[in-house]
């Protein structure tokens, strides 16, 4: 048989068989807790005029700033064919120095602690 062919048989029978898996492997008996949406903090079933939370809101925030450093150095493996790469490397690492500055700083100002 040709290799690619065995290669998609395979891909496609542990898919089918992980979600098998997934779907019969849960409890039958769903917890309040776990159904329960934790994407803004709120009991969803609860009133709408609650105060927001200041410190699930800068953790949001914190994650996504960290987290797009991600994007900012995606490019960096193709930086070495550049006519210049030591410039591109440096700018990374002035990139990685800042952010790792930033997360000293938050976490000696006690930014990143969920509860107090």
């Amino acid at each position: 048989m040709n290799l690619i062919v065995i290669m998609m048989i395979i891909a496609s029978a542990l898919s089918i068989v992980l979600a098998l898996v997934a779907f019969w492997l849960p409890q039958m008996t769903p917890d309040y807790e776990k159904l329960s949406p934790y994407e803004c903090g709120f009991d969803p079933l609860g009133s709408a005029r609650l105060p927001f939370s200041l410190r699930f809101f800068l953790v949001a925030i914190l994650f996504l700033l960290f987290d797009l450093e991600i994007a900012l150095l995606l490019p960096l493996p193709w930086g070495d064919q550049l006519s210049s790469p030591l410039t591109t490397f440096s700018w990374a690492s002035l990139v990685l120095i800042l952010l790792t500055l930033g997360l000293i700083y938050e976490w000696m100002q006690g930014g990143l602690e969920w509860a107090e």
